[in-house]
C-alpha cells in the first residue's frame, strides 16, 4: 500500500470527512484489496468480495478472537473494557441459539402489527412541531421515533425513556470496528454507560420475573425460566444489543433519507406524486447513505483475498458504503434514484448475521418518510445548520434544521 493509499485510507477514519465520504470509499475500492497494521487488517469494499466475505461461515464476528484483541490483553488491558458480548459478536452455536429466541419478537406479523403503533407516534412528532415553522429532523424525529418504539418493545417504562439518551450514545462508540484500539478515556465512557445500563436492566429483569407482561424482555426472561439455557449476563446484553442497535441505526437511516429526499427534490416530489415509491425510496436511502458505513470479521484460518494474504486471527474490514456504490452493481452509483432496484445493498450485511432488526427497520423509515413527503409543506434544508455525528462508522447527522411553509393534517 502506497503512500498515498495510506493517507486516503487515515482520511477516511477522520471524523472531517464524514459529511463527504463516499470519493474515499469509491477511490479505496478501486485500489483494493490491501492490508493495513502490518498485514492483520484486510480491506475490501468491491460488492462481490463483501458478500461473499460476510456469507463465508469459517468469518468469525466475535472480536476477541483477533489478534489484535488479544495482544491487548497481553499489553495489560482489562477484559471488560469492551462492551459486553452479545449475540451480534457471537458464532454458532450461541449466535444461533440466541437469535431463534429473539427472532421470535421480529416475525413478519408481529412487525407489521406494530404500523399503527408507529404511525401514531410518527403523528404525534409532527403535531409537536406544526406550528413551528421548522424542524430539527434529528432530536424531533430520527431519534425519538425508534427509541419509543424499541423501549416500548422491550417493556421499559415511559418515564424511563430520556435516561436512554446518554447511555446509548455513548455505548454506540463501541460499535465502531476499530472501537477497541481507542483512547483509554472513551474506552472507560464506554465501559460506564454498559455498566449503568446493564444495572438497569437487572433491575427491570427482577421485577419482569415478578410479573410477567406481553413484551420482548418477559419473552426472553419466560425462555430462560423454561430452561432454554439463556444467561442473565446473555440478557442483559441482548437488550443492551436491541437498544442501542435497534434505534441508533434507524435513527441514521431517518435522517439519511430526509436529507437524501431534500437534495434531490425531483426525487421527493415523485415520492409526493406516488406513495408506492416508499418501499424503494427506503431501499435506495440505505444503499446511496447507509447509516452503517462498515463491519469486520475474524479470519480463523488464513485467506488470500485478492493480492492479500490475512493470517488467522487477523481481521477483513468491508467497505460497505463502498459496496454499495459499486458501479459493476449498481449503475451510475453516486445518483440518487427511488425508483431503481437497489435490493443488493448490503447495509443489512449478508449470510447469519443479517441484521435481525432490518424489518422494523424499514418500517419505521417508510412511515416516517411518507409522512415527512405527505405532510410537509414546502421544506428547505438550512444547509449551515447541517452537522454530521462524529461516529467513523454508524454516519448521520446530528443536527438538521428544515423549515417549511406548514404541515398538512
Amino acid at each position: 500500500m502506497t503512500a498515498t493509499h495510506q493517507d486516503e485510507f487515515e482520511a477516511l477514519f477522520d471524523p472531517a470527512n464524514r459529511a463527504q465520504p463516499y470519493q474515499l470509499f469509491a477511490t479505496l475500492r478501486e485500489r483494493g484489496p490491501f492490508t493495513r497494521l502490518e498485514g492483520l487488517l484486510g480491506v475490501i469494499g468491491d460488492h462481490e468480495t463483501c458478500s461473499r466475505v460476510l456469507r463465508d461461515p469459517a468469518m468469525s464476528s466475535d472480536r476477541a478472537k483477533s489478534l489484535m484483541a488479544r495482544t491487548s490483553l497481553a499489553r495489560g488491558a482489562e477484559p471488560g473494557s469492551v462492551p459486553a458480548v452479545s449475540f451480534l459478536s457471537m458464532d454458532p452455536p450461541d449466535h444461533t441459539r440466541l437469535r431463534r429466541l429473539v427472532s421470535k419478537a421480529f416475525t413478519a406479523k408481529v412487525i407489521a402489527e406494530l404500523r399503527p403503533t408507529i404511525q401514531g407516534v410518527v403523528d404525534e412528532l409532527f403535531t409537536a412541531f406544526a406550528t413551528d415553522g421548522q424542524l430539527d429532523v434529528v432530536p424531533r424525529l430520527a431519534y425519538p421515533l425508534p427509541v419509543r418504539i424499541i423501549t416500548d418493545l422491550l417493556g421499559v417504562p415511559i418515564a424511563d425513556h430520556d435516561r436512554f439518551e446518554d447511555w446509548s450514545r455513548r455505548l454506540v462508540r463501541g460499535l465502531d470496528p476499530m472501537a477497541s484500539l481507542g483512547s483509554a478515556e472513551e474506552l472507560a465512557s464506554i465501559e460506564s454507560a454498559r455498566e449503568d445500563l446493564s444495572a438497569y436492566f437487572v433491575d427491570l429483569i427482577a421485577r419482569r420475573r415478578a410479573d410477567l407482561g406481553e413484551d420482548l424482555l418477559s419473552k426472553l426472561v419466560l425462555a430462560e425460566e423454561q430452561g432454554d439455557a439463556l444467561t442473565e449476563q446473555e440478557l442483559v446484553a441482548t437488550c443492551i444489543l436491541l437498544l442501542v442497535a435497534g434505534h441508533e441505526t434507524t435513527a441514521n437511516l431517518i435522517a439519511n433519507g430526509v436529507l437524501a429526499l431534500l437534495r434531490n427534490p425531483e426525487q421527493l416530489a415523485a415520492l409526493r406524486a406516488d406513495p408506492s415509491l416508499i418501499n424503494g425510496t427506503v431501499e435506495e436511502i440505505l444503499r446511496y447513505d447507509p447509516p452503517v458505513q462498515l463491519t469486520t470479521r475474524v479470519v480463523t484460518r488464513e485467506m488470500t483475498i485478492g493480492p492479500v494474504t490475512i493470517p488467522e486471527g487477523g481481521i477483513v474490514m468491508m467497505m460497505l458504503a463502498a459496496a454499495n456504490r459499486d458501479p459493476s452493481v449498481f449503475a451510475d452509483p453516486d445518483r440518487f434514484d427511488i425508483t431503481r432496484d437497489a435490493r443488493k445493498h448490503l447495509s443489512f450485511a449478508a449470510g447469519a448475521h443479517f441484521c435481525l432488526g432490518a424489518p422494523l427497520a424499514r418500517l419505521e423509515a417508510s412511515v416516517a418518510l411518507s409522512t415527512f413527503a405527505r405532510r410537509i409543506v414546502n421544506p428547505v434544508l438550512d444547509t449551515e445548520s447541517l452537522h454530521y455525528r462524529q461516529h467513523i462508522n454508524l454516519r448521520g447527522p446530528d443536527r438538521m434544521i428544515v423549515g417549511f411553509d406548514r404541515v398538512l393534517d
